[in-house]
């Protein structure tokens, strides 16, 4: 596959309730059964990447959770190709753990770990396990700090750092890890996010959104990162509902807002928006999602990839063509949902991909 061709990522379901705060009878399952066969349907339909969750404490519908590196290990155990993505949160790991973590899970299997780096927006879990829980620009500085050392402890032997979160001495982890160093994703949408990811990070995950809305991040974005001589991709988070028509696919949207769980979403959006907003400029994640963009935990609605196979091809080329490297995918019914994706959705994106190759190529010549 070209380097060129965007990517897919689906969200590993490893927490119970799915991805929308609604009561809809879904055929997900958060269990490793259902996980290991979702992660086979998903290397077979062309995903390059998985994501696992971590959330310590149930709410919002999440009354069940699997620790995500662990989790993360057991996919990639049973697949050959597909990489893994384990989510974890600075603070309830220190980057020494992690880092032996993540080496040995490395090595173990061929090099296709990474990591997605949260600073924390759950106020309540903080507090439930005892975790201090910092402002919300000083939680960046604090993940900065976490990312800066990881790296520093993959790639040097005698590694000292000295930092207002993190203290090495002289510190040489062996083995390291097969990569140079497993790739490093975060998220986020305010200022401090995108200003963290054009420091340090190789890959920025952003909430969905309206292409105008991307690429007003990804200009800012890019640009920062240029003045740091940095390059960082980027992922856009999109909740998809593929069906053979638009109306069956915005039926099924209906009824997931329909049945949505008013009790959970006021909750969660509660806690998100006191997230989004406690960033100076009160432009982070959530900041200014509405109830039926909080149905879905990551305002995947308002990417649109809803509706035909042909309709979301578009959409997602549409994307790239604003600087999205990724897409990171949610879907109702994980199993049959992705394997339709790669059988209907994906070819479609391969082939406009190449169309648009072949015009600029005609428009050389």
């Amino acid at each position: 596959m070209s380097q060129d061709t965007i990517k897919f990522a689906y969200w590993v379901p490893n927490v119970s309730g799915g991805l929308v705060v609604s009561k809809i009878p879904q055929r997900t399952d958060w269990g490793i059964d259902y996980n290991r066969k979702l992660a086979q349907i998903a290397e077979a339909a062309g995903f390059d990447y998985a994501l696992t969750q971590i959330r310590f404490t149930a709410g919002y519908g999440a009354e069940y959770q699997h620790e995500s590196v662990a989790f993360s290990h057991a996919l990639l155990a049973s697949t050959t190709r597909l990489k893994v993505i384990a989510a974890v949160l600075p603070g309830p790991w220190t980057p020494s753990v992690l880092a032996k973590q993540i080496a040995t899970i490395d090595q173990l299997t061929g090099g296709r770990v990474a990591i997605n780096v949260v600073s924390g927006w759950f106020k309540g879990e903080f507090t439930a396990i005892g975790e201090p829980w910092l402002e919300h620009d000083e939680r960046y500085r604090r993940s900065e700090e976490f990312i800066t050392t990881l790296k520093g402890i993959w790639t040097t032997d005698n590694y000292t750092f000295r930092g207002d979160f993190y203290r090495f001495n002289g510190y040489t982890l062996k083995p390291k890890p097969l990569q140079q160093h497993p790739e490093i994703f975060q998220g986020g949408s305010s200022r401090a996010a995108r200003d963290m990811a054009a420091r340090v990070s190789d890959w920025y995950f952003t909430n969905g959104n309206t292409v105008e809305g991307v690429k007003a991040q990804l200009d800012d974005l890019r640009a920062k990162a240029a003045a740091n001589n940095h390059k960082v991709k980027v992922g856009v988070n999109a909740f998809i509902i593929a069906r053979d028509t638009e109306e069956e696919a915005r039926a099924v949207l209906a009824q997931i807002i329909d049945q949505a769980d008013p009790e959970a979403v006021n909750a969660f959006g509660d806690a998100a928006k006191q997230a989004g907003k406690a960033s100076p400029e009160g432009e982070g994640n959530w900041a200014k999602s509405s109830f039926e963009d909080l149905v879905q935990y990551n305002d995947g609605f308002k990417t649109n990839l809803i509706g035909t196979p042909q309709q979301i091809a578009e959409r997602i080329v549409a994307l790239k063509a604003v600087g999205v490297d990724l897409v990171l995918a949610a879907f109702l019914h994980f199993q049959e949902e992705v394997e339709y994706f790669g059988q209907r959705v994906l070819p479609l994106v391969r082939e406009l991909e190449q169309q648009k190759v072949a015009v600029k190529t005609a428009a050389v010549a």
